[in-house]
């Protein structure tokens, strides 16, 4: 029996039909088992609506929507950003002016920031006053003091300072009214009570020229702990409102922290300069004070002659009596 034998271009035709379906359906199996999954529901997942079922039966992918649709990228820790209406609402005051800051604060934050605006008023009031009225005391003293320097007797010291006011007037004044009280008697007495006269005197000057520096001091010590009050108010309240939004967004949190930073600043604010203007007041009073003590050494120096020419005086009186 003959062998058949099946020609060459026969075989290389068919072996070359098979590789090429060997190849489609290789590239086809990935499709067909991304497929048959999608047709598979995951276990709990609801079912698929008819729009999503001829999407799959057509072989396209669903239209995705782009306007909702999360990014894949995005990261899924992300806080979502604010919505513009909630800020619309009042979360954000619309001026966040030191005078729009005021007016949104809670009533005892605004009652603590006018407590320490009345403070700062009054601590450059007590400046300007304070002010005036030592450089007057310091030129009358000084004046009085070159007229002393000038003056060889109590009585051409009573002279320079008639019409004259101020303490070292006074002082004057005082040793004059001293002697006349004193007309005969022992000279270390005369002297004694004119030392102590003298002492009441620089007192009462002193005390007159510290009058209203004790605000100053009160003001400087207590500014920032009021301040301080209104600080902790505010805080308190914003965490309130985050309690109450149930939000940690710092559209909430922020407006209240910056009123309460604000009466912190302004409680500084008052507090800096009446510290500032007290030790100021401070060495001006002691200056003060120096030039008074400066004055009172003139005066029971000229009080001094007089009362040893008046015992030199006494002394020839007796003398040409013996005589």
């Amino acid at each position: 029996m003959p062998r058949t034998v099946i020609p060459r271009a026969n075989h290389s035709w068919a072996h070359t039909v098979l590789s090429a379906l060997w190849v489609v359906a290789l590239l086809l199996a990935p499709r067909v088992a991304w497929a048959q999954s999608a047709d598979v529901p995951a276990p709990g997942a609801p079912a698929e609506t008819p729009a999503a079922e001829g999407a799959s039966a057509t072989g396209a992918p669903p239209p995705i929507d782009v306007e909702g649709a999360a990014d894949p990228l995005a990261d899924p820790l992300a806080v979502p950003s604010a919505d513009p209406l909630a800020l619309d609402n009042g979360l954000l005051p619309r001026d966040l002016s030191p005078w729009g800051m005021f007016l949104e604060a809670d009533w005892v934050v605004k009652a603590v920031m006018i407590g320490l605006v009345l403070a700062s008023v009054i601590t450059w009031s007590v400046w300007l006053a304070k002010s005036l009225e030592l450089a007057a005391a310091k030129r009358r003293t000084r004046a009085m003091l070159r007229a002393l320097q000038a003056a060889g007797t109590l009585g051409d010291a009573l002279g320079a300072s008639t019409g004259k006011t101020g303490a070292a007037a006074a002082l004057v004044h005082a040793a004059d009214h001293e002697l006349r009280l004193s007309a005969g008697l022992d000279a270390p007495g005369i002297k004694e009570r004119i030392e102590s006269v003298f002492e009441r005197i620089l007192h009462a000057a002193a005390r007159q020229a510290g009058r209203g520096t004790g605000l100053l001091a009160t003001i400087g010590a207590t500014a920032p702990f009021v301040g301080l009050f209104g600080t902790v108010w505010g805080i308190m309240n914003s965490f309130i409102g985050i309690s109450k939004a149930q939000t940690t967004n710092l559209a909430v949190v922020a407006p209240g922290i910056a009123e309460a930073l604000l009466a912190t600043a302004i409680g500084l604010a008052a507090a800096i300069p009446a510290v500032v203007i007290y030790n100021h007041f401070t060495r001006v009073i002691a200056a003060y004070r120096a030039l008074l003590g400066d004055a009172a050494a003139g005066i029971q120096q000229l009080v001094s002659r007089d009362l040893d020419r008046r015992r030199l005086q006494a002394l020839d009186r007796l003398r040409e009596a013996a005589e």
